[in-house]
């Protein structure tokens, strides 16, 4: 028999909040958290604003020796997982090592202490680095530093597909669970906004070039301009559920119930919007995977990237999946920028959310949808039932992931 994964913990550290309830109230209330760049002076860029992390300080929460052996993405994840482990009331410390794993997804690595040692090895004659570049800012340094951090011995990865990672991450639990371990520290966070970051972004061509927030990042929209990119994301603690039944689990948000994961099988051109056959497969595959029926989806998360041919080809995927109209659909990048891999681990936030509070949240956005774009957007946050959500991502260069998640039913 299958074990099953479930979800009891969630930690969030986004330009939306840095905590589970200050993301619902800005999600729920519509309120835009995307603005000029303050790290470094990005006046010089056709691309100026960014959904970050307003006065994030790890002061006190992190060992000043550690601090600087690290970059900003991975002391995110530092503060995002204690607060995932504090909502889940999980004393790692207590649990066989061996049984712990940390799954994540991050798309590049520490951009800013890259960044810092770029200029060091350019600006000097000895032309060197310092000893810490390598681990700071290897794409997979976050993954090692958490799995340190609280003794994680058991099997841990980090995933590399573009937005689609912050879905993978929580298949590859499920998996873990399903193969012995009790506990995965799962999702993603992103932190890609430093000079050489920014300028690796615009080179995409789907960045947005707007200066005011309001209009600079439209998802599905007649008037979309392409995306701002943002900071942040989420960690989720990923139990076995009867581990967490055994310890009385505060809450359990809701259970894995199925994923999808596809590739366009191709080089993604510019102009090119992707599949929308391999997209649609990712969603039914999910489905199919939690014995669901798109009627039973209740709310519907998508990647909302903002460039107009990628959005069709969501559009199309989804009403080919649901129907038109099919399913109630809310998207809330527009308020704190795309964060990549983190962007999706944060949908999955919102789901859990949404289920947790037995509410949809308002669409953000999208005001006049593009042809072929007209979906069921929640228009205003209300109370409904939530039982099963689906996430789904819809990265870069053919990726293409969707997570079923479902309420679990088996206590009040």
């Amino acid at each position: 028999m299958r074990r099953r994964a479930v979800i009891t913990g969630i930690g969030i550290v986004s330009p939306s909040g840095m905590s589970t309830g200050e993301h619902w109230e800005t999600i729920t209330s519509g309120r835009r958290r995307i603005g000029p760049i303050s790290q470094f002076d990005a006046s010089g860029y056709p691309t100026t604003i960014a959904g970050e992390v307003a006065g994030f300080d790890v002061t006190g929460r992190v060992d000043g020796r550690l601090v600087v052996q690290t970059d900003r993405w991975t002391w995110m994840s530092f503060v995002a997982a204690e607060q995932a482990l504090g909502d889940a009331s999980l004393d790692l410390s207590t649990l066989d090592p061996y049984r712990v794993s940390v799954i994540m997804a991050s798309s590049s690595g520490g951009n800013a202490f890259g960044q810092k040692e770029l200029q060091r090895l350019w600006s000097r004659p000895d032309r060197t680095v310092g000893a810490y570049q390598s681990i700071a800012w290897f794409y997979a340094a976050t993954v090692g530093q958490l799995s340190i951090r609280h003794q994680a011995k058991g099997p841990s990865n980090v995933l590399v597909s573009e937005t689609a990672g912050g879905l993978d991450s929580l298949a590859h639990a499920a998996r873990m669970i399903d193969r012995g371990v009790s506990v995965v520290l799962a999702g993603g966070l992103e932190a890609p906004l430093s000079p050489y970051a920014l300028a690796c972004q615009v080179r995409s061509g789907r960045l947005s070039e707007r200066k005011d927030p309001e209009s600079a990042y439209l998802p599905y929209d007649a008037d979309a301009s392409g995306y701002v990119p943002g900071e942040g994301g989420a960690v989720l603690v990923v139990e076995d559920l009867e581990h967490a039944l055994a310890r009385d689990a505060p809450v359990i948000y809701g259970e894995i119930a199925g994923w999808g994961v596809t590739h366009d099988g191709e080089h993604t051109v510019r102009g090119s919007g992707g599949s929308q056959r391999q997209y649609t497969r990712s969603m039914r595959l999910a489905l199919d995977r939690a014995a669901a029926a798109p009627a039973d989806v209740d709310l519907l998360i998508p990647d909302a990237l903002g460039v107009p041919e990628n959005d069709a080809t969501e559009a199309g995927a989804i009403t080919e999946v649901f129907g038109e109209g099919g399913v109630p659909v809310s998207t809330h990048k527009a308020l704190t920028g795309r964060i990549y891999q983190g962007g999706a681990a944060l949908d999955v936030a919102t789901a859990l959310l949404a289920i947790d509070r037995q509410a949809v949240p308002a669409s953000a956005g999208t005001h006049t949808p593009a042809p072929g774009c007209d979906l069921a957007f929640v228009p205003e946050t209300k109370q409904a039932v939530v039982d099963v959500a689906m996430v789904s991502a819809h990265g870069f260069d053919g990726y293409h992931s969707s997570v079923v998640l479902r309420r679990y039913q088996g206590r009040t």
